[in-house]
Parts: C-alpha cells; structure tokens; sequence
C-alpha cells in the first residue's frame, strides 16, 4: 500500500451515507456507540457530503465525533456537491458553513463530489478546483481530490488538467471491475497512470453484494470463512495503490463484523478469489438493477417515487422469486406513489451515478407488480 498521509491509522473508513436512524433521524446514541468501537479498534478515517442524510450527517459528526474527540485523533473527509454552488462566488461561503456544520477548522482531505462529464464542467467553469486548492495553502484543506462515477476517458482528462488533484475517490468491487458503464478496472489503471492513491466507495455496492442469490451464497458458505461483506470488502482493499476503503455501516452488528477482518487485514487467498469470481458470474446471470441506494434519485423526483426500494422489489423478484417481492412492493406503495407514477421528466437521470435508464426501469417494475 502507498503512503498517502500519515494520520490515517488503518486502510478501512467509515462512510456516513446510510447511518443508524429513529422515526427518521440519526440516532445519535448508536452512532456515537459505532463511533467508539470504530476507534478503539484502530480506525480514525470518517467520509461525508453535504447531501447525505439531507444534510443531516456533517451535523451527527460534529455531534458524535468532533466534540467528543481531539481534532489529530480523526481524518473527516467532506465533499463539494453539484447542487451546492452555481458560481464561484457561492463556494467559499458554502465550505464555511461545512466547517461550521461539522464543527471542525479544516477538513483532512476535501473532494469535488461526484464528477462526471458534464458537471466538470460547471466545476471548471466555476473555478471550483481552483478555489479548493486555494483552500489548502490556508490550511482549511490539507488534500484535494475528487469522487468520480463516469467513464475512464473523462477521468484521464480531469486528472491531466487538474495534476494538482492528490486523491481519487472511485466505486470498485468485484462486479464493477469489468463493467462497461461503471469502467471499475479502466479508471483504477488511470489513476496508477496518474499516481493518484485511490479511496474505494460502494465495495459492497450499496449492499446488494451482501445479499446475494442462494447459489452464490452455496459458495461463499463452501469457504467456511468470512461473511459476504468481508469477501467484497477485502477484495477491493487487496489492489496496490488503494489507500482507503469506505463502508457505509448501519449498525453495530456491520460494523464489528468490518473492524474484525480489517483490524487486522489481509488479501483474499487463491480460494477466496476464485470464489468471488464464481459469484460474480452468478449474480451477473441475474440481470438485476445495478443501483446502489444513494437516493439521489429520490431528493429529485417531483413525484417522490421511492426509486431504489421499489429496485430492490425487483431485484429480489429477479433473484428469489415468489410471493415476498410483490408483498414489499404493495407496502411501499401503499403511501400512494407507485413506480408507474413516473411522468417521464427524466431528472433522476441526469443525477443518477450509475447512468441507470431509470424511466425505461421503473417501466419494468410498475409491469412486474401492477398487473
């Protein structure tokens, strides 16, 4: 593993995407629980943005780490979002709000969040790069680097305007490496060509590769080792040049079932990665909705449609089959927006990671459960 800065303890972080909840709010009480244990086992490396949890996680930080810990004790990571700025001028007032929202004077590494084709350039256009780098010769930053979910052509060009970039922040698993779409193992070897370390996000995609099809799970079992996430998380941490792997972890039960195997990591052995290859032939044979739960989607349907739980209702028919999915689905849609709600406006396109076709999608599930 490259050495990308000191303070960071372990090659395992925290995401705070999908934190524990109560009638719909972080439950402080468990995540600083999650907390403790994340750091008296060895681990110190946090990772937020302004959209998670509607913009609920950077306060839980501030809440349960950063007033409860010495500022050197913890790296936290924030993001500067797509729909957080429309000029360069918006920038600077918006990062200020972050430091106060999380309640720190600097953030460890800061990314611009999400690139893809068309939004670098708004961040161009706006000297969002440029103003961020600024922030690090006032020591507000310590790192720049960028979150990326788009083709491996775009990333070359992005890192060869901008070599000051120091990190880059990619969705890798098993599934993703030989993707057409997400380009896993294309834009991994940009950033060895670069010399940009990588942080994984989504090597569990989202969870769907914890929850896997009973003849992927027969092999998995066959191994008489780890759990599903430890296959997939290790898997991604076990190439060169990755300096950081996130897990969104709900609970407590996910997260000691993490820290076990990462306190003390190792790369899958010869059977573990032929197993993982067998699994993913398996799943691949499912054709199931490659989404990953990030809900952006959600935060712009006009309709509220409930995107990736009514997704997963498919997925899950596609894998299981049954009575079950269609049960779920009905609960879901008993708020009364149901997926043939879709008007077609197409926004959820156009904010989508995955470069899902959503409309044509939900199309596909309002057929499955609304006969």
């Amino acid at each position: 593993m490259i050495t990308f800065d000191d303070k960071i303890k372990k090659n395992f972080g925290f995401g705070c995407m999908r934190l524990p909840t109560c009638d719909g709010e972080i439950d402080y009480t468990k995540f600083s629980q999650m907390i403790d244990t994340f750091m008296e086992a060895g681990f110190n490396y946090f990772d937020t943005a302004h959209g998670y949890h509607g913009g609920k996680s950077e306060i839980a930080l501030r809440e349960c780490l950063t007033k409860r810990y010495d500022r050197e004790e913890y790296v936290l990571v924030n993001k500067l979002s797509n729909f957080c700025f429309e000029s360069e001028a918006d920038i600077r007032p918006f990062f200020e709000n972050q430091l106060k929202w999380c309640g720190v004077d600097y953030f460890d590494i800061y990314l611009m969040h999400a690139q893809d084709k068309n939004n670098f350039k708004k961040y161009k256009e706006c000297r969002a790069y440029e103003t961020a780098f600024n922030l690090k010769k006032e020591g507000k930053v310590k790192h720049v680097g960028l979150s990326f979910h788009d083709t491996a052509d775009v990333l070359d060009e992005i890192l060869t305007t901008y070599p000051e970039i120091e990190i880059v922040q990619l969705q890798f698993n098993y599934i993703d490496y030989d993707d057409a779409s997400v380009q896993g193992k294309l834009n991994y070897e940009v950033c060895v060509k670069h010399n940009k370390p990588v942080i994984v996000m989504e090597p569990v995609r989202g969870g769907s590769l914890v929850n896997i099809p009973p003849a992927a799970q027969m092999i998995f079992d066959g191994l008489k080792g780890g759990s599903n996430a430890s296959y997939a998380i290790r898997y991604a941490a076990g190439f060169p040049n990755i300096v950081m792997t996130l897990s969104g972890m709900g609970n407590i039960d996910m997260l000691l079932d993490n820290v076990g195997y990462m306190k003390n990591f190792k790369p899958l052995n010869e059977a573990e990665q032929e197993a993982v290859k067998e699994v993913c032939k398996i799943i691949k044979a499912q054709n199931l909705i490659s989404c990953t739960d990030c809900k952006y989607c959600v935060g712009g349907c006009p309709q509220n449609i409930p995107i990736p739980t009514f997704f997963a209702c498919l997925n899950s028919q596609k894998s299981y089959g049954g009575w079950g999915s269609k049960m779920y689905y009905e609960i879901h849609a008993s708020g009364g927006v149901k997926a043939s709600d879709c008007i077609g406006c197409g926004v959820c396109e156009k904010i989508c990671p995955q470069h899902l076709e959503i409309r044509d999608l939900l199309k596909e599930v309002a057929a499955e459960f609304e006969k």
